[in-house]
């Protein structure tokens, strides 16, 4: 006989989970005696929005669900935030909130909330789990869900009383991963229809990525000369240094690039969702009137024909899919393809990396560059949303997979405790968080949970004291009417040592990068907080001389 909470940790250690994510709650005790000496990490946050991002985070990492553990109403509601980047961004991850007593459930009891209803539009799956006997039964059931097709959140609500229960039930058995297939036959059609493009592109993202799918991307587009884009927030899908790299489709989106995509008159489809951001808003391509052919694969098949109508559409994981590619591009040998087409395109994106100057004593871009020529090429770079990130989307070069964090979902706070369950998973590379100062105060309590778990990221605030963003479109839309965007901030390196790591402060570009050695040598969490000219708006537009 086992209890509740002892059977549910058993089945995720049963499953290979190493560390779960937590804010504490009584809801859930049991769960929390199961974990007491179960050789699985706790690691125990200061906010549930921020152990949720980091459960993200570490599905985005290691491709299976990353564990979050919250307790019920408030708990549940704060850690909704971590959810929906978990839906948008496709990432495996499984939510448990401790639930109320189910024999007092419709009595409005302390807390009590129906998260069937809560998180019905935010998550793959929600259910509560109301008999102790069917644990491992749910358990296995949500794995599969947050895992197989499009990878997502699941929600299990966990009843204390239910929880409290003993019951004498065997562990889950049976197979969890549903393996992807591949028929070389579809593979081969899509290599011969790309030879029959005289534009063709490929854009790569949504997750279910690898390894070696990024090698076999780069072999596959240099053999059949085709530019490789990278989706949204997915840059790190391909070696950015291969000559048939072209860039990302992201929110400030080369003017040519989004021209080149307009021309294409053969789109292939990768993973990626193809959505709002990638399309800047469905313009780039019409829904109505595509004007390109266009072939998708992506895991999940209801995706496929959701916006775009495609020629040919294929379920399947995108690291399945790129070896397959590649298989069948070697056995059409070899083709002339496209190669002035793919220079060009290869030529626009090095000439749209060429920085732009910026206005103040410490520029961003000279920033960025130097953090691209500097970090190893493991480095993890985590960010979540505003403005300042158009600068490292822009200008930094990811070489290798699996060296970027970011929310597809455009979430503020993100950066920071991806940065933490980064660091944790990987201490022995280095983690950079680059922040807005808005971003940053969303989430840097979490520094309190950096400390105490040994993770050491190294954060940069770029502080230009506002929502940058939202100030980029006051000046578009309301121009000269500075309203609810200015922001009053705190000593942010000051601060960074209140909670006993490293803290600097940064005014001129010479003092960056000794300030960053010495943020690397501390050993732990550390803030360079960068003190910008408030002019800067974006990587190419800039306030007029005293409005800022």
């Amino acid at each position: 006989m086992r209890h509740g909470g002892q059977i549910l940790v058993d089945q995720l250690k049963k499953l290979g989970v190493r560390r779960v994510f937590s804010v504490p709650g009584e809801s859930f005790l049991p769960v929390l005696d199961g974990l007491h000496d179960s050789g699985i990490q706790n690691v125990v946050c200061r906010h549930e929005g921020g152990a949720a991002m980091m459960a993200e985070a570490m599905g985005k990492m290691t491709g299976e669900p990353g564990i979050c553990f919250v307790t019920r109403g408030p708990g549940a509601c704060n850690a909704s935030a971590g959810v929906h980047v978990a839906m948008q961004d496709s990432t495996p991850m499984i939510l448990f909130v401790g639930q109320i007593d189910n024999r007092q459930t419709d009595r409005e009891t302390f807390q009590e909330v129906d998260y069937r209803q809560m998180f019905g539009g935010l998550a793959k799956w929600v259910a509560q789990v109301d008999t102790t006997a069917r644990l491992p039964e749910y358990i296995a059931r949500a794995w599969r869900m947050a895992m197989n097709g499009r990878p997502g959140p699941v929600v299990l609500a966990l009843p204390e009383n239910m929880l409290s229960a003993a019951a004498d039930v065997a562990d889950h058995i049976g197979a969890i991963d549903v393996p992807g297939s591949v028929d070389p036959q579809h593979f081969d059609r899509i290599v011969a229809a790309l030879r029959t493009a005289e534009k063709p592109l490929i854009v790569v993202g949504g997750s279910k990525w690898s390894a070696n799918a990024a090698a076999a991307a780069t072999r596959f587009a240099k053999a059949e000369h085709l530019p490789v884009l990278a989706g949204f927030r997915r840059q790190d899908y391909v070696d950015n240094r291969h000559v048939m790299y072209a860039g990302d489709l992201n929110v400030g989106l080369s003017p040519k690039l989004a021209e080149r995509v307009r021309a294409s008159d053969l789109l292939l489809l990768v993973g990626t969702r193809f959505g709002d951001i990638e399309t800047q808003g469905y313009q780039l391509m019409d829904p109505a009137a595509p004007t390109k052919r266009l072939i998708h694969i992506h895991p999940q098949a209801e995706e496929i024909g959701r916006v775009y109508g495609a020629e040919l559409g294929l379920a399947c994981d995108g690291d399945l899919a790129m070896l397959a590619l590649e298989a069948a591009s070697e056995r059409a040998g070899p083709t002339m393809g496209a190669p002035t087409w793919a220079a060009a395109a290869r030529a626009d994106y090095e000439e749209w990396m060429t920085p732009q100057e910026t206005p103040g004593a410490v520029k961003q871009e000279q920033v960025i560059n130097w953090l691209s020529d500097t970090l190893p090429e493991d480095a993890i770079l985590t960010n979540g949303a505003g403005n300042y990130a158009a600068w490292l989307h822009r200008y930094f070069v990811y070489k290798q997979y699996g060296t970027q964090l970011a929310p597809t979902s455009g979430s503020m706070g993100y950066g920071f405790p991806a940065a933490v369950a980064a660091s944790v998973e990987h201490p022995e590379r280095t983690v950079v968080c680059l922040a807005g100062d808005g971003c940053f105060q969303m989430t840097l309590n979490e520094m309190s949970s950096a400390v105490q778990h040994g993770a050491k990221p190294i954060v940069i605030v770029m502080n230009n004291g506002r929502y940058g963003t939202i100030r980029m479109h006051q000046e578009k839309h309301f121009p000269g009417r500075v309203s609810g965007t200015d922001l009053a901030n705190p000593d942010f390196a000051a601060l960074a040592r209140a909670y006993g790591g490293h803290g600097e402060t940064v005014t001129t570009q010479a003092e960056f990068a000794p300030a960053f050695e010495r943020a690397q040598a501390a050993g732990t969490v550390a803030v360079i907080e960068v003190v910008l000219d408030p002019q800067v708006m974006s990587t190419g537009q800039s306030l007029p001389e005293g409005a800022g």
